[in-house]
């Protein structure tokens, strides 16, 4: 059966190597059958969580901007994976703000089971994703009917294009079509 997957690219760089990684996640997503959208936090208005928990009692965020958009898909999503570049160790603090912010899905009947990373980074060493993959296990832990999957890190890639050709690309591609 189809899943409905949505890929969230948090890099705000055009053309950036984590959305070629999010890209041929998509492709295989799509060639094994499911439907697949892309949502880009580039120019999106998306602010910090203030900590008021309204959206607790609400389930929607009282900010009025653009995270609310994104939240609702991720809600109505059987698959969710996140793309980032990794800046110090982490994952982008556009990514963590949106994971911030996704917290009205969790008192609400959300969908989404499967949870992925892909992410890129100029250090290529294997521990240099680790502080990401942390981060959105903690955010996975907080759902118990979702399970962190898997991961893709594509390392050695740091100027525009430098990610052509590399292996992480077809990883991620046989990711999607796991999916």
């Amino acid at each position: 059966m189809a899943k409905k997957v949505l890929i969230i690219e948090t890099s705000l760089r055009q053309d950036s190597n984590s959305d070629k990684l999010a890209d041929s996640f998509s492709i295989g997503a799509k060639d094994a059958g499911n439907e697949v959208e892309v949502v880009s936090l580039k120019g999106k208005n998306i602010g910090f969580c203030t900590g008021c928990f309204a959206c607790q009692k609400l389930g929607y965020c009282t900010i009025k901007d653009d995270a609310n958009e994104v939240t609702e898909k991720i809600l109505e999503a059987d698959v969710v994976v996140w793309s980032t570049p990794i800046y110090y160790y982490e994952m982008s603090g556009q990514m963590k703000t949106m994971i911030d912010r996704a917290n009205s899905l969790y008192p609400r009947d959300y969908k989404f089971r499967d949870v992925y990373l892909l992410s890129v980074a100029a250090e290529d060493e294997d521990y240099v994703d680790e502080h990401a993959v942390g981060g959105v296990q903690g955010w996975v832990n907080c759902f118990e009917k979702a399970e962190f999957k898997g991961k893709v890190f594509a390392g050695g890639v740091n100027d525009q294009g430098d990610i052509e050709g590399h292996k992480a690309l077809k990883e991620a591609y046989e990711m999607g079509r796991s999916v």
